[in-house]
């Protein structure tokens, strides 16, 4: 009887919080429920991107011709150089973040300040390289035209190089109508209300230039080279596509429309990006918070910096996260 009450008396030890589960605490273990739970959800968010991406390879954008931009280099071809910076950025504050967790074993506050203050720089960078990314996505660099059927044409010279709706399409004489008892005027264009020219400015600067070919969505592999191309259509072929299928301008991306090619990709791009860039924002507030607390001694007072290493497994996973995102949405 005395035996049996003995192993009744572990037993409810063990479910009473006797024993920790994985040698972990209670705080880290809700951390690995968190990331669990976020894992899964990016994993949907990825494989439904993948999908997508499988179900119209042939007119999806190609990643080096979208993201080619680089800060204060206007007009430089520079595929994936600032995607791969940002990256960069964001691996060296998880860096950082090793360093002030280990300082933080050795109870060094001010060194655990230190490293955590450039955790918190790295994520404001990489942040605020997102937005900037974004605003170069939304506007947009060289506008195209959208037909009857949802598909994007480019527009391209002899040798196949990109060319701006700006160099050939001059604004002309438009029809405008007044307003209400207002003094403004509005005008009235045969594209879409948001571009800067009108369809029927784009058709006229076309037929002034000879030398103008268009592209389509279309993506074929080139026997020579092996990369992939889009296609481009003969004069007479882009004339007929442009004066008879070409129903607006569309200029930059947005939830509807895309100057890159399918719409679709920049659904996923502004809804993946933005919830992975809401995660860091969040990493930074939370570093920002645990940072104050080791300035007022709060984790000295307490003889443990375990608060240091639950955000910092939190950080962990953004970065983690990236690696996938930059993977899918930039390499692949």
């Amino acid at each position: 009887m005395e035996t049996t009450v003995a192993a009744t008396g572990t037993e409810g030890q063990k479910w009473g919080g006797g024993t920790r589960p994985l040698n972990a605490s209670y705080g880290k273990m809700m951390m690995w429920f968190f990331i669990l739970s976020d894992a899964l959800t990016f994993s949907g968010f990825l494989a439904a991107y993948g999908f997508s991406r499988f179900k119209f390879i042939e007119e999806w954008p190609i990643a080096d011709e979208v993201f080619n931009h680089f800060p204060f280099m206007h007009g430089v071809d520079a595929p994936m150089f600032y995607v791969a910076l940002m990256t960069f950025i964001l691996i060296g504050s998880s860096v950082t973040m090793v360093l002030a967790v280990d300082a933080g074993h050795h109870m060094n506050r001010k060194k655990v300040a230190f490293y955590l203050l450039l955790t918190i720089i790295g994520g404001l960078i990489f942040v605020g390289s997102q937005a900037w990314e974004w605003k170069n996505f939304i506007a947009g660099e060289y506008g195209a035209v959208k037909t009857k059927g949802g598909k994007i044409l480019q527009f391209v010279d002899a040798q196949g190089e990109r060319v701006a709706l700006e160099e050939f399409v001059s604004v002309g004489p438009r029809e405008v109508t007044p307003y209400g008892k207002s003094e403004g005027i509005w005008y009235e264009s045969s594209g879409y209300e948001n571009a800067s020219y009108t369809l029927a400015e784009v058709q006229q600067g076309f037929a002034a230039r000879p030398d103008l070919l268009i592209r389509t969505q279309q993506i074929i592999v080139n026997e020579e080279t092996g990369a992939s191309e889009k296609t481009i259509l003969s004069r007479e072929e882009s004339e007929f596509k442009l004066e008879n299928q070409a129903v607006g301008v569309v200029e930059g991306a947005n939830l509807t429309e895309n100057e890159y090619g399918a719409p679709l990709f920049a659904d996923f791009f502004f809804f993946i990006t933005g919830f992975h860039g809401f995660h860091v924002f969040s990493g930074v507030i939370f570093n920002l918070i645990i940072f104050f607390n080791v300035l007022l001694g709060t984790y000295e007072r307490r003889g443990s910096y375990e608060m240091v290493e639950k955000v910092g497994l939190y950080w962990h996973f953004v970065d983690l996260v990236w690696v996938f995102v930059f993977t899918f949405f930039y390499l692949v």
